[in-house]
């Protein structure tokens, strides 16, 4: 099977010497759910896939994994408050430990949530408390940190921030919301604001900032509290903003482009669906709308021109669209509420809060049909990390643990 990035240009600049097989940031490469992974197994023997290492005292937190030239990075909170970065090699030890600040106490989602975003010698990520940090990881230390509600003018959402930020060329991406950034690019180097896309006043909110091509233009795109925007990532110009009002004002899916669409959803009864984007892609107007794939902060994968991932409401069922159309083609009751991401021809669902059952699933139109499962039993807290793969191995972090899974298919 061919992914969706392979066919339409979905862009994401990570600099420095990622290597095929690596994951330098939120859901792999192309920040889409979809791993640039060939030869894993097609089924898995009863109990899953064999466990290569379980790497504990990570602390709290949702934080996926990054994985770049045989180094792991991964974030948690300890000692009540206090972020760390830890840095582990490819046996699972931890080889280091790098304190980047304060993180929240929210007390549903207690730690860091955004994954790390790897760029040469630097790692970015962006604290629940809105703190945007640049780490060396040459030196093991900060090497700058940005407010970004203050600088902005922003006020943090409900249940605070889970942005992973964007590497764009010489520029970190972020969505702030506030009264003076919906978006905003600052200098990676030094943590100066480059641009600010004014225009649009939200709150900030789960979901992480992508760059599409439609058309041969660039188009940033993402969900703030209320909407989905669409800026000029040279320049941080406002082209267009759609309104889909959700509860609690929290979008948490980076939207996803095929051929001229647009797909978005918000979750908690919402729903989402596609929006058609102009010719010069400065505006947008509604292709469809779907309430059955009620995805809430779990992700979505687009594959050979369908979406695959779960609801939110009553039990959060898989289901299968058609990007197209928004037609319906499978939805099971088999595989619930649960983090989605893609390789292989496979889709790989976790399960949560509670159950942390992982199922491993053809990535197919025709109908569900699942080929391996198992559950996660080591860890803590509830199960909302995003699942990494990378060089033959699913990375799952849970609580304080992260464990890796061999999945190779020899």
């Amino acid at each position: 099977m061919k992914t969706t990035w392979m066919t339409v240009s979905i862009v994401f600049v990570v600099a420095g010497v990622a290597q095929a097989g690596d994951s330098p940031q939120f859901r792999g490469a192309n920040r889409d759910g979809c791993f640039e992974e060939q030869g894993l197994l097609k089924a898995w023997p009863e109990g899953g896939p064999p466990k290569v290492w379980v790497a504990t005292g990570l602390g709290r937190g949702f934080s996926s994994a990054s994985v770049v030239q045989g180094k792991i990075y991964v974030t948690g909170m300890l000692d009540e408050q206090d972020g760390y970065v830890y840095v582990l090699n490819t046996d699972g030890a931890i080889e280091r430990q790098i304190p980047y600040g304060k993180e929240t106490l929210e007390k549903q989602a207690p730690g860091p949530r955004s994954t790390p975003t790897i760029d040469g010698d630097r790692l970015y990520l962006l604290s629940g408390l809105g703190v945007l940090h640049c780490i060396d990881l040459g030196k093991g230390e900060k090497q700058w940190e940005v407010n970004i509600l203050e600088r902005f003018g922003a006020e943090n959402s409900t249940w605070n921030i889970a942005e992973s930020v964007l590497i764009d060329g010489d520029r970190v991406i972020c969505t702030p919301g506030g009264k003076d950034a919906v978006f905003a690019a600052l200098n990676k180097l030094t943590g100066e604001t480059v641009w600010a896309t004014t225009g649009l006043v939200d709150k900030p909110s789960y979901a992480s900032p992508a760059i599409i091509t439609h058309g041969g233009r660039r188009i940033l795109v993402n969900g703030t509290g209320t909407y989905i925007v669409g800026a000029d990532p040279n320049t941080g110009a406002l082209l267009w903003s759609f309104h889909q009002k959700v509860p609690y004002d929290i979008h948490g899916v980076t939207p996803l482009y095929e051929d001229g669409l647009l797909y978005y959803v918000g979750g908690d009864g919402s729903g989402g669906g596609a929006l058609q984007l102009s010719s010069d892609g400065k505006a947008v107007t509604p292709a469809w709308t779907d309430t059955t794939l009620d995805c809430l902060h779990h992700g979505v994968v687009l594959v050979d021109g369908f979406l695959y991932g779960t609801g939110y409401r009553g039990g959060g069922k898989l289901v299968c669209l058609e990007m197209k159309t928004g037609k319906l083609m499978w939805s099971t009751e088999e595989v619930q509420l649960g983090a989605v991401v893609y390789a292989d021809g496979m889709l790989y669902a976790y399960e949560g809060p509670k159950t942390g059952i992982v199922s491993l699933v053809k990535a197919t139109s025709t109908g569900f049909e699942r080929t391996g499962q198992f559950t996660v039993e080591d860890g803590t807290n509830q199960h909302w990390a995003h699942p990494t793969i990378a060089n033959g191995r699913l990375y799952i972090r849970h609580g304080d643990v992260l464990i890796a899974y061999d999945v190779r298919a020899s």
